[in-house]
């Protein structure tokens, strides 16, 4: 799907260099809360993510709870408005730079009520190795209201570096360690560890701007009831210190995640709270894999 080459090309990017220059909106923000639910989804799938212990041993491709044609799909909420909807995908594999890879998407769109306001079209995809033991590749394409963003990361795992392009050019390099992965891929290696009330975990994760290691615990089992369903599940408290935003500016953050206690490990439900409010996420829709 990308060639070869070395990081400066242009060429592998091309479709990133094509697209618009980067813009940041303005708007206020008692206009845009709904709207900007999206973006705070987003960070907490990323934060879903860090719950991952990578001492465990390496999921095999036969014990992977998810494959291709598997979809997830949501409603988000900001306090008790739908703010929009959202889904997790397993496409089909295939190879990257000449590797095999797995390949997973997430989409996330606003309703028409909050388009008025604050539309919000977003894309994020990733490809990991066969065994999810690494990212190779990880694409953003954000637009969010007057802000447009697109990236890409592609990770060097033997030099140990992930590279961070821009509209074709390259933007930053971090340093990551062994076993980094990013935060869409993070979320789906979470599904294959076993987990225990109690389990404490802790793991890198990189977007491009900067490697962090995010660190959670697994509190306590719950029955919870969703449109899709009720569901046996475990709750899960990731800490929010390190991953930025509006998470930063609310000293009193919380998160909680709901993920289902049997070998799916399907995250069912996600509550937060911020300065700004509350925001919610709530399975509506399992298709399994094909």
């Amino acid at each position: 799907m990308f060639p070869p080459g070395n990081v400066r090309s242009r060429t592998v990017f091309g479709t990133i260099a094509r697209r618009g220059p980067d813009r940041q909106g303005g708007a206020a923000l008692t206009i845009m809360g709904a709207g900007r639910t999206l973006r705070y989804m987003k960070r907490v799938l990323t934060l879903a993510a860090l719950l991952v212990l990578l001492a465990a041993p390496a999921a095999q491709a036969a014990a992977l709870p998810f494959g291709p044609g598997e979809k997830l799909s949501y409603k988000l909420y900001w306090t008790f408005i739908l703010a929009g909807s959202a889904t997790l995908e397993t496409l089909d594999s295939e190879p990257v730079e000449g590797r095999p890879a797995l390949h997973f998407r997430a989409l996330a769109k606003s309703t028409p009520f909050i388009d008025t306001f604050y539309k919000v079209r977003d894309s994020i995809e990733s490809w990991v190795d066969p065994e999810v033991t690494h990212a190779i590749l990880y694409r953003k394409d954000q637009s969010e209201g007057d802000y447009v963003r697109h990236y890409l990361v592609r990770f060097d795992a033997n030099g140990n570096v992930a590279y961070r392009y821009s509209k074709g050019a390259l933007k930053n390099a971090v340093i990551i360690r062994q076993g980094t992965f990013d935060p869409l891929s993070m979320l789906f290696l979470f599904r294959t560890k076993p987990l225990a009330v109690g389990y404490q975990f802790a793991a890198p994760v990189t977007d491009g701007d900067k490697s962090v290691t995010g660190t959670a615990k697994v509190v306590r089992r719950e029955r919870v009831k969703t449109p899709a369903g009720e569901f046996d599940t475990l709750l899960v408290e990731p800490d929010v210190r390190d991953i930025g935003g509006v998470f930063r500016k609310s000293p009193d953050a919380t998160l909680q995640v709901w993920i289902t206690d049997d070998a799916r490990r399907i995250p069912v439900r996600v509550k937060s709270k911020v300065a700004v409010g509350h925001f919610s996420m709530e399975l509506t829709g399992y298709e399994p894999p094909r």
